[in-house]
This record gives C-alpha cells, sequence and structure tokens, in this order.
C-alpha cells in the first residue's frame, strides 16, 4: 500500500522538527514578519544568535517599528547585511497602520514582501493554505520531480502540485527543515529523507538542478580618507541605494593628490563584488559637503557597514 507524501512528511515533521525555534512557538504575526524578513539572506544559527531577540527587544510592536527612527532601525540591523531589508521594514511598518495585513494577497504590497515570504508569513501566522519557495524549498522540488531547469515560474506549479493544503504550517516547516537538515546542498542524507520512496532525483541528487555557470565576483578599488580634526573624524549618511542610510568615510576612485598618511588595508566581501581599500588619514580641517564631524564615541552610536567597521578598527 502507498502511503502518502504528506503522511511520511507529517509524521517525520512531528519527530524530528525544529519545533523550538521561536517564530515557530510564539503565533504573534508581527513576530513572524520579521524572522521572515531576517531569514531571507541569512542563516537560522546567525539570526538567532545575535539578531531576532535584541530586534524585538529594541520594536516590540509593529507600531515601535513605525515610529522609530530609520537610523535606530539601521542601527539594530548592523552586522545582518543586506540593509534593503531594514528600510524595507521602516517604510512597511509605516505603511500598515500598526497591523499587518492577513492575507498574502495585501503582504504583497508591502515594501521587501516577495510572493514566498508573502506566502510564509500567510501560512504560518494565519493558517492561510500555501506553499512558500525558499532555496531549501526549491532544491527539494528540483530533486523530487527530477527538474534540472531553473524556473521558478514552473517550479511554483509543482510546489503547488506537492502541497498539503490541510496542513499548511506543519508542511511548510517541514519542508524547510528537510532542505536545511538532509537534502543538503552538496551532502544530501537521502536515507533519511521522508519523501526518498517517490523522490525521482535520489539516484543523482546532486544533477537537480542544473549546475549554475560560475561567476567571477570583480572586485572594486577604492581610496578611503579619514579626515580628522582634533579628535573628531568626517563621515556621510549615505543616499544612495547601497548602504544607503548607513554612514561612511570619504571614498573614492582617485588616489590622494596631497600628502596623507596611509593607515592600512581593507577588503569587504559583498554578494556581488569584493570591496578592497586603501585607507588614509588626513589631518587637514577641509571637510567635503555633505560630511559632518564625529568623536569616536559618536561613531559607535551610528550605523555603519562592516567596511567602514574595519576603517574605524584602524584608527
Amino acid at each position: 500500500m502507498n502511503i502518502s507524501p504528506h503522511t511520511t512528511l507529517l509524521q517525520w515533521y512531528e519527530d524530528y522538527g525544529r519545533h523550538d525555534l521561536p517564530w515557530r512557538t510564539n503565533p504573534d504575526p508581527y513576530a513572524i514578519y520579521i524572522s521572515e524578513i531576517m531569514l531571507q539572506q541569512t542563516q537560522v544559527k546567525t539570526v538567532l544568535e545575535r539578531f531576532y531577540f535584541p530586534f524585538l527587544e529594541r520594536f516590540p510592536t509593529l507600531n515601535d517599528l513605525a515610529e522609530a527612527d530609520l537610523d535606530d532601525v539601521l542601527k539594530m540591523w548592523e552586522g545582518l547585511g543586506y540593509y534593503t531589508r531594514a528600510r524595507n521594514l521602516h517604510t512597511a511598518a509605516r505603511q500598515c497602520n500598526g497591523k499587518l495585513p492577513d492575507n498574502a494577497q495585501d503582504l504583497l504590497k508591502l515594501p521587501g514582501i516577495g510572493q514566498s515570504t508573502a506566502h510564509a508569513i500567510a501560512a504560518f501566522a494565519y493558517c492561510e493554505p500555501l506553499p512558500i519557495m525558499d532555496a531549501n524549498v526549491k532544491r527539494i522540488l528540483h530533486r523530487y520531480y527530477a527538474l534540472t531547469e531553473r524556473n521558478d515560474k514552473k517550479l511554483w506549479e509543482y510546489a503547488y502540485k506537492l502541497f498539503d493544503a490541510a496542513h499548511p504550517f506543519e508542511y511548510n516547516q517541514a519542508m524547510m527543515d528537510i532542505g536545511a537538515t538532509i537534502c543538503l546542498a552538496k551532502k544530501p542524507l537521502c536515507g533519511f529523507c521522508p519523501l526518498e520512496t517517490n523522490c525521482r532525483g535520489k539516484t543523482a541528487p546532486l544533477t537537480y538542478p542544473a549546475s549554475k555557470a560560475k561567476k567571477i565576483k570583480p572586485v572594486r578599488f577604492r581610496n578611503i580618507i579619514v579626515y580628522q580634526k582634533e579628535n573628531r573624524y568626517a563621515l556621510i549618511q549615505r543616499r544612495t541605494r547601497f548602504l544607503s542610510g548607513l554612514w561612511g568615510f570619504y571614498e573614492t576612485q582617485e588616489k590622494p593628490d596631497t600628502p596623507m598618511k596611509p593607515i592600512g588595508e581593507i577588503t569587504q566581501n559583498y554578494s556581488h563584488f569584493t570591496l578592497q581599500a586603501h585607507v588614509y588619514l588626513c589631518m587637514e580641517s577641509f571637510l567635503p559637503e555633505g560630511y559632518e564631524w564625529f568623536s569616536v564615541e559618536e561613531i559607535a552610536q551610528l550605523s555603519l557597514s562592516r567596511a567602514d567597521h574595519k576603517v574605524v578598527s584602524l584608527l
């Protein structure tokens, strides 16, 4: 007798699922929303150990987040990276007027929320019967149906095909847990997978999906100039899309045309490029337009990128 994959999946989740994750034990839609945004580009361990609880302690409700200054939100997000997520959270909180939408269709209207995130919040906070499709779930679907092509539109069709609409919370959580602990990218543990019986890709799981063409990450070479006046240093709050809202030192492609003291070099890896920069100290009182003077103690209260934190350490 064939056993439904839903049956084996639910039993596996009951026995081995990560039931103690705080966003699974706390039914507050806002707390679930924060977890989903943090987990978009970050591992569970990192979110749990350093960011989730302090953020909720600082901004315990959607109204608290909406009423906060963006600088405060970015400071609490500091080190988590992908700062657009924090800016979108802040904007969305102000749009919501104190209440998070209770369905995926309306959640999709908020900045920073795509289809999978909207489905996740709706399924986990409101038990709306919708599948999710994060990176782990994508990998399972590719292998389960032996799909080589990377096509999200088609993959959503398979996500609905396998979905257990009667148990949206347990099904989606189980799929994420299986992807995180069993259906691993490089060394899948197929013998422990509750979906193994019907999995079409189990004999060669690493072939699904087809490998992406490797891209060489470009290197950007820059010079960072730290302007110092007595015991204060010049920084500017960035307005460009990249690192918008974070404070930083003067950065240029041009080499200094006046004598300056070299104080070191930094390297910072971003998702799409690597920054390599020579850092100089300039004792002139000249202040570039838009920059402000801060003491070391005041800089510690600002939200900085990891690269600029490395510059601070050189001081």
